[in-house]
């Protein structure tokens, strides 16, 4: 499974999660396989001055993740992603290593639609 995190910093796993999926500066990619991480990627959002719709979730899609984790993202994103088979979570930002041991515990399910 690959997760990919929007990110505030170029710190990997120690980075702090970002508010929005498409105005962060970076994104880290986990490759977790039977709970433990195996991989950790950490690539510049290329979109992070300007973006059209849609841009950053074929972005993220392409990189092959199976999964976007951010601090938010609008309704109309949740669905792209999800028409694009990347299963879209948002939580409260905080270090990547925190959200991904929730997410690995089933803690994180979902994403609610920010405005």
């Amino acid at each position: 499974m690959r997760i990919a995190f929007a990110s505030e910093e170029d710190k990997g796993l120690e980075s702090m999660l970002a508010h929005h999926f498409g105005r962060c500066p970076y994104y880290v990619f986990v490759d977790v396989e039977d709970e433990k991480v195996k991989k950790v990627e950490v690539k510049k959002n290329p979109f992070f001055e300007k973006h059209d719709a849609g841009v950053v979730p074929n972005f993220i899609a392409e990189q092959k993740a199976d999964i976007i984790i951010a601090g938010g993202m609008g309704p109309k994103a949740i669905e792209w992603f999800k028409e694009l088979g990347v299963k879209p979570i948002t939580t409260e930002p905080k270090k990547i290593t925190q959200i991904l041991k929730d997410y690995l515990e089933g803690k994180l399910t979902g994403a609610e639609p920010c405005r």
